[in-house]
């Protein structure tokens, strides 16, 4: 897998399957998305890419949250490791790129930079400017610069759909059980 520190510095010329998000603690919601990139890029002799961010997003738009995140960068980086992806983009979230419309990223960044010929999103997924974008967005965008979508549904346990904040009030309540479970390994601590 090789890393890199921004979307401009994204070199393949090869066209690509795309996933995005923070994927704090790279659970199996996380890891279903992972599986189906990997697989359709095989598949297809794209190259599969995953778009994550770095600090959290919350911590650069709310100065005051305390989020609790899960993995360290470190440690995302080591389980990414062995899911098979050709890149994972580490791109710097900042103010300013909060800022930019959700057009701009998808014709600046997801094609422009990252080559997406198609891309692979989780049910909740939202982006651009305020977050106001969502996968019907994505669509359009997908007809005006010719790139698939595709949505996975939530991955759901005992009828309740994974996510990282769910994981977190897991562990805040000290249910390491139910934690395990959804994150599909055994919850450390780093420090």
């Amino acid at each position: 897998m090789k890393e890199h520190n921004g979307a401009a510095y994204f070199n393949s010329e090869q066209p690509s399957v795309v996933t995005i998000g923070t994927f704090d603690g790279v659970h199996i919601g996380h890891r279903a998305i992972l599986k189906r990139v990997v697989d359709t890029a095989n598949s297809n002799g794209l190259e599969s890419v995953l778009l994550t961010f770095h600090p959290h997003p919350r911590r650069v738009l709310q100065k005051d949250s305390d989020i609790k995140l899960l993995t360290t960068l470190a440690e995302k980086k080591k389980r990414l490791a062995d899911i098979g992806l050709n890149h994972l983009v580490i791109h710097p979230f900042t103010r300013e790129f909060s800022r930019i419309t959700a057009v701009e990223y998808v014709r600046d960044i997801l094609v422009g930079q990252l080559n997406a010929k198609k891309v692979i999103i989780g049910y909740d997924h939202r982006f651009g400017r305020n977050r106001t974008a969502d996968i019907n967005d994505l669509r359009e965008y997908g007809n005006v610069y010719n790139f698939e979508i595709e949505e996975i549904s939530a991955q759901e346990l005992d009828e309740i759909a994974v996510s990282s904040t769910k994981i977190r009030k897991a562990l805040a309540s000290g249910d390491i059980t139910t934690a395990n479970m959804y994150l599909g390994y055994p919850y450390s601590i780093t420090g």
